[in-house]
């Protein structure tokens, strides 16, 4: 039997599972199970506590994906993360840093129970986001469909490419997102997100998250998409993020220096489930 706590970051959903109290192996198949809604529990990630492999951290945070692929980087995730080992007691630090399979990240709890996360410093190199492309650019086109595509592209940690659209409800998602995560361009994969500039400081935006299909929210999809904006001097450097699930505040100063998202982190129920 494995213990299980549901949750969500503005409708993104997760299973947080304890993996230092209680010992976790599980296979793709067995996560795909979990994920599948109908005959599983449903989520878009589930999400690991393991213990530290670096001496200043408190914990390291591991994320899977719902196809059951192991992935490096969840902005909503890292929020539930957080509020999971405050509720279990696992910690009651107001400040907790976590290891990550693409470096550290620090997660603040707030006064007004948000949590904010320090996504750490994006990365504009092709060779580190990674996308095949012989320089940085602010703009990239690849064919896709049949037809030429603009993207702009960053790493937060893990890949994202930017769309900008007139509007975002009738922005083509589930098809163009599908095509553009699984193209060539990509060696492993991205997630496709969808911008609509609403002023300076708003924007909607909808999210198709690698292995995952499109979402509610995606927390480092908003914090790319800020990037972005503001590199292409669109946006201000606080801005709020209006996703299909909800709002998140997202602040960047400039290159160089660190991204940072507030946002809630509810728990949803705790459970058992026996594979």
């Amino acid at each position: 039997m494995i213990n299980f706590t549901k949750m969500h970051g503005l409708g993104n959903d997760f299973v947080v599972i304890d993996d230092i109290n209680q010992h976790i192996a599980l296979t793709p198949e067995q996560i795909r199970f979990m994920s599948d809604r109908h005959f599983g529990i449903g989520f878009d990630q589930l999400l690991l506590v393991e213990k530290p492999v670096s001496a200043n951290a408190d914990f390291k945070y591991r994320i899977f994906n719902a196809d059951g692929g192991e992935v490096a980087q969840c902005g909503n995730g890292a929020r539930c993360f957080a509020r999971f080992v405050r509720d279990k007691n696992l910690s009651d630090k107001d400040e907790i840093r976590v290891d990550t399979n693409s470096g550290q990240l620090l997660l603040h709890f707030n006064e007004n129970g948000q949590v904010t996360v320090n996504m750490g410093v994006p990365r504009h190199n092709p060779a580190e986001i990674p996308l095949l492309a012989e320089q940085e650019s602010l703009l990239y086109k690849v064919s896709v469909n049949g037809m030429e595509q603009a993207f702009a592209a960053v790493s937060i940690g893990n890949p994202h490419a930017v769309i900008q659209v007139k509007d975002i409800k009738t922005a083509p998602v589930a098809d163009l997102g599908q095509a553009l995560e699984n193209h060539i361009v990509f060696p492993e994969r991205a997630n496709i997100g969808f911008m609509q500039v609403m002023d300076r400081n708003h924007i909607k935006l909808r999210v198709y998250e690698r292995g995952a299909a499109e979402t509610l929210a995606c927390g480092s999809g908003a914090c790319a998409a800020v990037v972005i904006g503001i590199e292409q001097n669109q946006l201000d450097h606080d801005v709020c993020v209006e996703l299909p699930g909800g709002k998140l505040k997202i602040s960047w100063p400039g290159r160089g220096q660190a991204v940072l998202m507030t946002g809630p982190a509810i728990s949803v129920f705790d459970g058992t489930i026996n594979l």
